[in-house]
């Protein structure tokens, strides 16, 4: 077939038939690809981790800890005299072109926002949405609105697939009046031009990921040529679309039969399934006959027909596993794969597999995925495969609102969901994000902006305000998920500190800001060591600051001593663990102004209990506990323990570690930040050493022919102990600018358990 064919021009652009973007730099490119760094004061997982953040401010300081300008914890509420309806949403758009964009900068080592040290509050208000009937600030509604929808039938017109044809025609209005998606529209195009010029996706089987990185970065591109051949009507972009997919499907492709995408690994099956079903629905109208065929049969064979022997073949080797109590990510991404592509076809394809599939995707996701938030709204896994998991949710959800009028019941099944969007919004420091447990491969096409539309779904404006600032906020879903009558900022009124009580997950976030990037920020994890899809590590006690399968306990990274935790004889924590949790905070919360600076003795703690951990012959109590010290200066890591073996205190870290001759205190450089730790109340057996990020001598052997990744620049900062009963306490005195010695406090020594938001004063 030619690669140049006649396409249909079925849709009208704002920009004609050229491409404006067409030359223009690679400046727009975010990088997309990247991983998320761990902070580097102190590295690795957690469930009792703590990271304590003291992010480096690139580019400038964002707002000095001596400035008077600090307006009121409390939310800035509106006057009997502001607007409203109509005239409140075109005020709101007034302001928000005003300001524009609100960060100044993206740090360029976290990929995190830098916002203006600013007192505006006519911007920086609550956060809330103003609903309109004004095209050129809102959506209009679906016309698309059946009475009673069927996962089976759909609606008239294409695209049907998240993005409907009514707001490709809405879109190009809302970019001239709304800074953030003219600047995401800009990117994408940018983007889009990057990829144009690579070459197809090269196969590469990555051992145990398979081809996942291949088919979330093929699903990226799709995205991104498909969206501006619809906003430009240029078929050079179907021309590299079809580039693409012919190569997905080629003999060097992987081999040469019905496992061409790797069904052993269904991840890489869906997501592979879900871009060919981006392509084939948002140009199905440009497509020649000939090619939809070949979208479709291909689609068919190595994508949907795999997943139709996941769910129906209970001895399949292709590992239909993830249909059957999968409260995480696998199910989700699976189950979102296999819909948008059943959903793409439908109508054109006779064979009745799509029907068949939807009978079973819906339902299935609805007894797992959409259980895969806990009632604290964390994510059952970890902070990075929430990921993963709400970017299969929200595809499907929304990809089945569209194209049938309903998501019969996914946003909504589980009351708890709409929680999901705080878990993410306090797992994010000041270093990116509390990254316990397994970090997971490249993301690629994978977001937060689930955020967007949960946001809207859940009347959480705070969700689309907060999200819309990160690195990863341009990409095509985010032009149809954001609502853009959105107003205010997502930090006013928000307390400092949130406290998750789900006896899963039980993890604390404390903070001095949510604005200044040279702030604080700890967060402390405990729970269970299980019941986490096998994403977690044995790390209860763990703790961070500047973040950062039986035999998988063998592993370094694993195992409790690549954990920020305390080991008693150098073993492992036990699975059985069920730490207990108690916590408070004075509920501090900033106000609209990026400028805050702490009210006096505002502080927040959290304790556990973790003798659960341990057996009960080496250990009789262990509680460890979190607090912030000197208004939210200073951070205090304590723990009481009584064990009849060698106790070991374990924190590991980026930094370069400098050790007094006392050893009792050390100082921790990076770059030119400086973080000083020190032993409070120290016995003669407690001193601080230095070592390896690497396996004891004497760890049980792994498995034979495997091996431990490396952990270069990572220095493990360890406290031994004899056996008895001890109080460690380590001060940790981030050396903020303009704070002398004197401001520094040394808090009075208390039991963990008789801690109180008034015991440190």
């Amino acid at each position: 077939m030619s690669s140049n064919p006649n396409y249909h021009n079925a849709n009208n652009t704002p920009y004609g038939s050229g491409d404006p973007y067409y030359n223009e730099s690679s400046g727009y490119i975010t990088p997309m690809p990247m991983k998320k760094r761990t902070s580097n004061w102190v590295k690795f997982g957690i469930p009792v981790a703590i990271v304590v953040i003291v992010a480096a401010v690139l580019g400038g300081v964002l707002g000095s800890r001596a400035s008077k300008n600090s307006n009121s914890s409390s939310s800035s509420s509106a006057s009997d005299t502001s607007p409203s309806g109509e005239a409140a949403a075109s005020s709101a758009a007034s302001v928000k072109n005003s300001i524009g964009v609100f960060p100044t900068a993206t740090d360029s080592l976290y990929l995190l926002p830098i916002y203006p040290s600013t007192t505006n509050t006519a911007a920086f208000t609550s956060p809330t949405f103003h609903p309109s009937n004004n095209e050129a600030l809102a959506w209009p509604k679906d016309p698309f609105q059946p009475s009673s929808p069927s996962r089976t039938s759909v609606r008239p017109d294409r695209p049907r697939l998240v993005a409907p044809s009514y707001k490709w025609q809405t879109l190009p209005t809302l970019i001239q009046t709304d800074p953030y998606l003219k600047q995401w529209n800009d990117t994408i195009f940018g983007n889009a031009t990057q990829y144009y010029s690579l070459p197809p996706e090269k196969y590469f089987m990555d051992g145990g990921s398979g081809i996942l990185d291949n088919a979330r970065e093929i699903k990226m591109r799709i995205k991104a040529f498909a969206y501006v051949y619809r906003m430009t009507n240029d078929t050079k972009w179907v021309d590299r679309t079809w580039q693409e997919l012919q190569n997905a499907v080629s003999d060097s492709f992987g081999p040469n039969d019905n496992t061409k995408w790797n069904p052993g690994h269904f991840l890489d099956t869906a997501e592979l399934s879900a871009a060919f079903a981006i392509a084939y629905d948002w140009l199905h109208d440009v497509w020649q006959d000939d090619q939809r065929s070949q979208i479709r049969a291909n689609l068919i064979q190595y994508g949907l027909s795999q997943g139709l022997a996941a769910f129906t073949n209970s001895d399949n080797k292709f590992n239909g596993w993830w249909t059957n109590n999968t409260q995480g990510n696998w199910n989700c991404v699976c189950n979102g794969g296999l819909t948008l592509g059943s959903l793409a076809i439908l109508g054109d394809d006779d064979s009745g597999l799509a029907e068949q599939l939807l009978g079973l995707t819906v339902d299935n996701a609805l007894q797992n995925c959409a259980q895969a938030v806990t009632t604290d709204g964390s994510w059952t896994e970890t902070a990075n495969y929430w990921y993963f998991g709400t970017t299969g949710h929200a595809e499907m959800s929304a990809a089945l609102l569209t194209a049938t009028g309903s998501d019969y019941g996914l946003l909504d099944s589980n009351k708890n969901f709409q929680l999901t969007g705080l878990y993410h919004m306090y797992v994010t420091g000041f270093g990116s994000l509390f990254a316990y447990g397994d970090h997971g491969p490249g993301k690629f096409s994978t977001t937060a902006n689930s955020m967007f539309l949960y946001g809207d779904h859940y009347n959480h404006p705070e969700y689309v305000l907060f999200q819309r600032d990160q690195h990863d906020a341009p990409e095509p879903w985010s032009m149809f998920w954001y609502n853009p009558t959105v107003s205010g900022a997502f930090w006013d009124n928000m307390p400092l500190d949130h406290f998750f009580d789900d006896g899963l997950t039980q993890w604390a976030a404390m903070r001095s800001s949510w604005t200044d990037s040279n702030g604080l920020y700890a967060a402390i994890k405990s729970g269970k060591l299980t019941g986490h899809q096998n994403h977690n590590d044995l790390d209860a006690g763990d703790w961070v600051m500047d973040a950062l399968d039986a035999d998988r306990w063998l592993y370094y990274r694993k195992r409790t001593e690549g954990q920020n935790c305390i080991l008693v004889n150098k073993q492992n924590q036990l699975l059985t663990a069920a730490p207990t949790v108690k916590a408070e905070t004075d509920k501090t919360a900033q106000g609209s102004s990026t400028v805050f600076d702490v009210p006096s003795g505002s502080t927040a703690y959290w304790t556990t209990d973790l003798a659960s951990v341990y057996d009960s012959s080496a250990v009789s109590s262990h509680k460890r506990g979190l607090r912030m010290i000197n208004d939210r200066k200073q951070v205090l890591l304590q723990d009481d323990i009584t064990a009849t073996q060698p106790i070991m205190w374990r924190m590991h870290t980026n930094a370069t570690v400098s050790v007094d001759q006392s050893g009792t205190s050390a100082t921790l450089t990076i770059g030119d930040k400086t973080l000083q730790m020190q032993i409070l109340n120290p016995t003669s057996d407690m001193k601080i050493s230095t070592g390896p990020a690497s396996r004891f001598s004497d760890d049980p052997p792994l498995p034979q022919n495997q091996s431990d990744q490396e952990n270069p620049g990572v220095t493990v900062v360890m406290i031994n102990m004899d056996a008895g009963t001890k109080s460690l306490q380590v001060l940790f005195n981030p050396q903020w600018p303009g704070m002398s010695s004197s401001d520094f406090k040394t808090p009075p020594s208390v039991p963990v358990d008789s801690w109180s938001l008034t015991s440190h004063n």
